[in-house]
């Protein structure tokens, strides 16, 4: 339907609007797909005209929401499958790259137990507690959000 370039807090967005039906948008962000629940439905024929408004002001409070809206979406989904104990979230918006600990794995508090790409800089994630890797919800190659869980250590 629709295509649009956002910049959030330095990282570059490109959004595909596939289609929108009354308050859901399914909406593709950097290529992954996701269904955004819109506050309050909006009319598809004037979609690209409002958001094509919304890109071109300086600072909108509603322009990064296209991007930022999805973020909730992959913890989400992967939340059902979360194992117990304490999660371990993004601390940044990025790329996996490598995903160096499995489920039952024992880690320390410190272990590096994933690399995150970001501006161009890989970022060791290390665990914040020691114990067992209770899930991961992440692979190598996926975009992350800031906050996303990426594990869970019980």
């Amino acid at each position: 339907m629709s295509k649009y370039q956002y910049k959030v807090q330095g990282v570059d967005y490109e959004v595909d609007i596939e289609e929108v039906e009354g308050n859901i948008a399914k909406v593709n962000v950097n290529g992954i797909p996701f269904e955004v629940e819109l506050q309050k439905p909006i009319n598809a024929a004037k979609h690209p005209t409002l958001a094509k408004t919304k890109v071109e002001a300086p600072k909108p409070a509603a322009a990064p929401k296209p991007a930022a809206a999805p973020a909730p979406a992959p913890a989400a989904a992967p939340a059902a499958a979360a194992g117990n104990g304490t999660p371990l979230k993004a601390p940044l918006p990025g790329t996996v790259t490598d995903v160096k600990v499995a489920v039952g794995q024992q880690v320390n508090a410190g272990d590096v137990v994933l690399v995150l790409e970001a501006m161009k800089m890989q970022n060791n994630i290390e665990a914040e507690n020691s114990g067992t890797v209770t899930s991961v919800l992440v692979k190598a190659g996926e975009t992350v959000m800031e906050g996303t869980v990426l594990l869970t250590i019980g």
